[in-house]
């Protein structure tokens, strides 16, 4: 088993079952005002897209900051995104993942990234992979608590229920 390729089908897996569910609630829950990291689940949605878009960017060799920049300019038009339409972004982006992982076989590939906050330091391919299901299941926790703040059900999106979801992931 390949952790970051594992990670990265879970991370698909976990924003499918989440997008999936908000689709069933009243509209209204996406745009309402929360108290949380992000104000909006929308927002927090539109935050997970942006940061995933600039890490497959970053796995293609593109410069961070040059990366950074673009995903960033995206969040003034998904944050007014639909569910749909978040549905539709994060299946490209899926095939996107999917389509680096098929071409890159070796995800111990070492690249450098100069974070402009952190500085340069050299990584993986793979670390890059967990990052990014880290990044998207910790968001994906504010938005079982936004949902809740809201009255509306949450669901459970552990890692241990993709196992019985995905055949792919063998123990």
């Amino acid at each position: 088993m390949n952790a970051g390729k594992t990670m990265v089908s879970y991370h698909e897996w976990a924003m499918r079952v989440m997008l999936d569910h908000l689709d069933k609630l009243p509209k209204e829950v996406l745009k309402k005002e929360i108290k949380s990291s992000y104000p909006t689940i929308a927002k927090t949605l539109s935050h997970i897209l942006a940061v995933d878009t600039m890490w497959i960017q970053i796995l293609k060799q593109e410069d961070f900051q040059h990366a950074l920049q673009e995903a960033m300019a995206q969040l003034s038009t998904t944050d007014a995104y639909t569910v749909v339409e978040f549905k539709a972004a994060f299946k490209e982006l899926a095939l996107q993942y999917q389509t680096f992982i098929n071409e890159n076989s070796d995800l111990a590939v070492m690249i450098d990234v100069n974070n402009p906050w952190s500085g340069p330091r050299q990584t993986t391919f793979e670390e890059i992979l967990l990052h990014v299901s880290n990044h998207g299941t910790y968001h994906l926790g504010n938005i079982t608590t936004m949902l809740r703040q809201q009255n509306e059900t949450s669901l459970m999106m552990d890692y241990s229920l993709f196992w019985y979801e995905d055949t792919t992931v063998k123990s």
